[in-house]
């Protein structure tokens, strides 16, 4: 049994948002596992429709629930956005509390739901990290099939391809087809594929949209989808102008290395160390790390990459938090070794940008200091930056 690092208190409701198959409701079931609630699996179409159709009927039903009840929990409550409605006259006149989880939050925006209006924390839940899986984390497995939950209870590599190989199938299917996200699916189907195989690079709108028949706008708002569904994130570059910054296009990222890989179709073939695509694998899981410490441990950074006016020095990742708070500057490698040659160019670029601390993330297990910067392993490296 893995714990997972995500803490939620039960002081306040709140928003569970993530991914199809991140373990979401088996959280959520564990966290309410003997407390009184009134609980709703909205997976069930049976139950979509009539809380659909009614919505003010979760009111009434919970009113005829014990005295002790406090809680209700909904799963998958962009399935029925309105009910957000009642959710917010239960949460001011009846003093309940409410537990809502969701894999899209762009199906709440199109319903019109204001997500409570602050009367709802939120938190998100991601595939497992490296910290969470323990003596039971692999790069290789991580790189090759990702960390999503299911995986652990799969025993053979050809289990973990058909899982991830109906993954895919089923987020097209359950989160674009039946919520009616695109008018035209095939391009959005090539379009999973294209974004899978330049996750880690700087998007180009235009060149995706002659690739998959589309204009840059369409191409913009499938990106949005892939946000909103929390299927990836964009990376915006650094800038100390926020408005020369957004000149620049941001990168992107999915959110696990085994889902990308599935939709590039490239899960036949691991990835071989010493490669360009066994260093992309390792910069999307390690980015992906921080974003999911950084959220967990309360930090949460802002994100960001920097690339130089001539492209010759590229640091992976910028945290800061808010103008004013210092800079961090992280490059990650998937080398064993240490370039220094690597390294002082990083330095340079990171003391133009006014970096603070500099780090050198690497697989080399050797820790050193080179003019400034801290080159580690990249998991001591991580847990450095990200403690308390």
């Amino acid at each position: 049994m893995v714990q997972r690092l995500l803490n939620i208190p039960f002081s306040n409701s709140f928003f569970l948002f993530g991914a199809r198959g991140t373990g979401k409701t088996k959280l959520i079931s564990e966290l309410f596992e003997g407390v009184d609630a009134l609980k709703y699996d909205l997976l069930e179409d049976s139950l979509v429709r009539r809380l659909g159709k009614k919505p003010e009927s979760l009111r009434s039903e919970f009113l005829a629930t014990t005295s002790t009840c406090q809680w209700v929990v909904l799963d998958e409550v962009q399935r029925v956005p309105n009910l957000l409605n009642v959710v917010h006259k239960m949460i001011e006149s009846d003093s309940v509390k409410f537990a809502l989880t969701g894999s899209s939050a762009r199906k709440l925006k199109r319903g019109g739901a204001n997500l409570l209006a602050g009367r709802a924390f939120v938190y998100h839940l991601f595939p497992l990290c490296s910290v969470e899986l323990g003596n039971n984390f692999s790069l290789t497995d991580a790189l090759t099939y990702g960390t999503l939950p299911k995986l652990l209870s799969l025993t053979s590599n050809s289990e973990k391809q058909k899982y991830l190989e109906s993954y895919a199938s089923t987020y097209v299917k359950e989160e674009i087809i039946q919520e009616q996200v695109v008018r035209r699916l095939e391009p959005f189907r090539d379009f999973l594929q294209i974004s899978a195989q330049m996750s880690t690079k700087i998007i180009n709108h235009t060149k995706i949209a002659n690739e998959v028949g589309a204009d840059p706008k369409t191409v913009m708002t499938y990106f949005d989808i892939l946000e909103e569904t929390h299927m990836g994130f964009r990376l915006p570059a650094y800038h100390i102008s926020v408005r020369k910054a957004q000149r620049v296009a941001p990168k992107f990222y999915w959110f696990d290395c085994g889902v990308r890989r599935s939709l590039e179709d490239t899960l036949l073939y691991p990835p071989a160390p010493g490669t360009s695509y066994f260093g992309d694998l390792f910069e999307e899981f390690v980015v992906n790390e921080f974003v999911r410490m950084s959220h967990y441990s309360g930090k949460n950074y802002q994100m960001s990459y920097l690339s130089t006016h001539n492209s010759e020095t590229e640091i992976d990742l910028i945290l800061r938090k808010g103008l004013g708070h210092e800079l961090i500057a992280i490059e990650i490698k998937s080398r064993s070794s240490v370039d220094e040659i690597e390294v002082r160019k990083l330095a340079k670029a990171a003391r133009d940008c006014a970096a603070k601390k500099i780090y050198y993330l690497s697989r080399c297990e050797h820790a050193e200091v080179i003019d400034g910067v801290r080159c580690l392993h990249w998991q001591k490296g991580l847990l450095e930056i990200m403690a308390p």
